[in-house]
């Protein structure tokens, strides 16, 4: 027997309902760090340092996000980039 429940609710309900912390004023805070980063910024070096500053994972966040574009964008053109 397979029995579906279907349940309409925001996300900030679904975390509450599964207990989930509530991660806003941090998001909040991490996005307000960042715009205050990019203020002055110059050139495209200074644009990627502070990108590599605010990734989870640092330099290996960012090589890893632009792998998965090289991939994705080599996959819409039909053509494997090594």
């Amino acid at each position: 027997m397979k029995v579906t429940v279907d349940v309409d609710c925001s996300p900030a309900e679904a975390r509450a309902f599964l207990g989930l912390p509530d991660v806003t004023p941090i998001h909040d805070k991490y996005i307000k760090t960042m715009l205050e980063g990019f203020e002055g910024v110059a050139n495209v070096e200074q644009m990627e340092t502070l990108f590599k500053s605010f990734s989870p994972m640092g330099d290996a966040g960012v090589r890893l996000f632009q792998q998965m574009m090289n991939i994705g964008l080599s996959g819409m053109s039909g053509t494997e980039k090594k």
